[in-house]
């Protein structure tokens, strides 16, 4: 089975998104609850939590993707923008990586774990 892969930057901004339809879907349960103003209250609250982080983490990936490496994908020639040491172009997902040690390399998002050994994806 092939697992499907995309970019970084990419994921977060989807788990964000998702964040704020969770929020809504919480909000929506809520008032299901109107005859117990506290159960509803409650329910409301929730939500507005979940769509509350999702800003937070829209926040965060903004300004990690301010400092990530924009790169020109080989496959497509369209700017992206990569974090960690393997990451795949938002357009086309072809692999990238900036380092000379992977280059040729089957693509792995474990070459991004800090204390990953080279010789045993080799």
């Amino acid at each position: 089975m092939e697992r499907k892969y995309s970019s970084k930057i990419n994921k977060i901004r989807t788990f964000a998104l998702s964040l704020i339809f969770i929020g809504f879907l919480i909000m929506y349960v809520g008032i299901f609850f109107r005859t117990n103003i506290w159960l509803m209250t409650i329910f409301m609250i929730l939500g507005l939590l979940s769509i509350i982080a999702s800003t937070v983490v829209y926040f965060w990936i903004g300004m990690l993707s301010t400092k990530a490496v924009q790169v020109i994908c080989p496959s497509c020639g369209k700017p992206t923008k990569m974090l960690g040491r393997v990451d795949m172009c938002m357009y086309c997902r072809e692999s990238l990586t900036l380092d000379p040690e992977l280059e040729g390399k089957e693509f792995d998002e474990n070459y991004n774990k800090k204390k990953m050994n080279l010789s045993e994806k080799g």
